[in-house]
């Protein structure tokens, strides 16, 4: 079996570069999509409802990508044709949604409804996007680089989110309107979906077009897979039968890791309009709320930068630890940053909580790929990528389903006691890291101590 040879730096820079307009996009969904609908007329208890839709559509779309993408191949490679399609997808996307009003005419529930509609193609196409290219990096890199690979992938997925959250405070700065009338988005959103979607586009053409993918029979070669193996067909349920159990133990970190996650991006706006600006709970027309909704962009926008930050310094932190370590580490830095956010007096002191939540998304964006691509057999990394990323949007599903009622029922729909327990589940989340087994960490440490290190 042949080994892959080692890329320079800007061969893994090119290969993950597409991350950068993907997450610009991404940020500008989660930073925005519940002051979009709330905008076109959502409740506050409706809000985790009408986000359902997006990681419904990451469940029916990504075992089917990864599986497909498995079996590819045209002039653009495996990988490529499905990173190419879901950014063009999302970019349309992010044009209709903040102009729903505009394209439903008589707006009212028919422009809600074009909205959520919007934003169940969105997040599908993008997660047609991000699967593939969680495939590329495992398929063009030798497992030594892997861990700088995912932590450059990281890098630029949260510089893209920095950028994506800021950008409608930053234009509401430079003097585009941040209001609008009832049933409207303002201009400084819409304006921020229109340069998103320009950027996701951009990005992903360099990596479509500065990654020269391996051909079937070299990349059959480099992981040991004869014609026979690679014709080779399995079912779901013998998938599923094969499975690492690696990729189980990860399953249980993702449900503590995404949970909360998924309230974060859902009730956050809320939540500080609610505890720093005094809003109302059906409070979504005012310059209150929506200077709120502009202060969680720029916070928003913190935690990627300092997940960014960290994601530079991770590798040199795993090299000194462990994988298993760090990974746990982030994750109760993120539990803290959320709980810290129940008691500050003055909202610009969140930004000291975007601390703890950028390491552990960073991490969370990181190590569990890194951890599972060195237990997943390569030649079937598309379909258990596909099927590990089901660990993302099944809590997320689950999050969306309870998250308003739990509002609702548990606490009297004060937004930031929702954010308390997005710290607890994640706290549990660094808890379970250590059930993990890092079969890759493993078998560095026994060819350091073969070769005398």
């Amino acid at each position: 079996m042949k080994s892959k040879p080692k890329l320079s730096f800007w061969q893994i820079w090119n290969v993950s570069f597409g991350f950068l307009g993907v997450q610009f996009g991404f940020a500008l969904q989660n930073a925005n999509a519940s002051r979009i609908l709330s905008n076109l007329g959502a409740d506050i208890h409706s809000l985790s409802l009408f986000w359902l839709v997006a990681p419904t559509m990451g469940l029916l779309i990504q075992p089917l990508v990864g599986a497909a993408s498995d079996k590819t191949w045209t002039r653009l490679g495996r990988r490529s044709p499905f990173i190419l399609g879901g950014a063009i997808v999302s970019a349309a996307a992010m044009f209709f949604m903040p102009n729903a009003p505009s394209v439903i005419i008589a707006g009212g529930v028919g422009a809600l409804i074009f909205g959520a509609v919007m934003l169940a193609l969105m997040d599908g196409s993008f997660n047609v996007t991000f699967q593939p290219f969680r495939a590329l990096v495992a398929d063009m890199m030798p497992d030594e680089q892997r861990n700088l690979g995912y932590s450059v992938q990281s890098f630029l997925i949260n510089t893209g989110a920095v950028i994506g959250s800021a950008l409608p405070f930053i234009l509401t700065y430079f003097g585009v309107e941040n209001t609008a009338a009832e049933g409207h988005v303002p201009a400084s959103v819409i304006w921020a979906f229109y340069i998103g979607g320009a950027m996701l586009l951009l990005s992903v053409l360099v990596t479509v077009f500065r990654t020269k993918e391996y051909p079937p029979q070299e990349f059959q070669d480099f992981i040991g897979m004869t014609d026979a193996e690679a014709k080779e067909k399995q079912s779901l349920m013998q998938t599923l039968k094969t499975t690492p159990k690696t990729m189980w133990n990860l399953a249980v970190v993702q449900l503590f890791s995404w949970f909360p996650l998924f309230l974060m991006w859902v009730f956050t706006t809320s939540a500080v309009a609610q505890h720093y600006w005094g809003t109302a709970v059906d409070d979504t027309s005012s310059k209150a709320y929506n200077e709120a909704g502009n202060w969680v962009g720029i916070c928003f926008a913190a935690y990627s930068l300092f997940a960014a930050l960290y994601s530079i310094a991770m590798p040199a932190l795993v090299r000194r630890t462990s994988r298993k370590f760090v990974y746990s580490l982030s994750l109760a830095l993120g539990g803290l940053g959320f709980i810290s956010m129940f008691f500050f007096t003055n909202p610009n002191y969140i930004i000291f909580s975007m601390l703890g939540i950028g390491a552990a998304w960073a991490a969370i964006l990181t190590m569990p790929y890194a951890i599972l691509s060195g237990a997943l057999p390569a030649k079937r990394m598309g379909i258990y990528m596909g099927l590990f990323n089901l660990t993302v949007v099944i809590p997320q599903i689950i999050s969306g389903l309870f998250g308003g009622m739990i509002l609702k029922h548990f606490f009297n729909e004060q937004a930031i006691y929702i954010l308390i327990l997005a710290g607890v589940f994640m706290l549990f989340g660094s808890l379970s890291v250590y059930f993990v087994k890092d079969t890759s960490s493993q078998k560095s440490q026994e060819n350091k101590v073969a070769h005398g290190h």
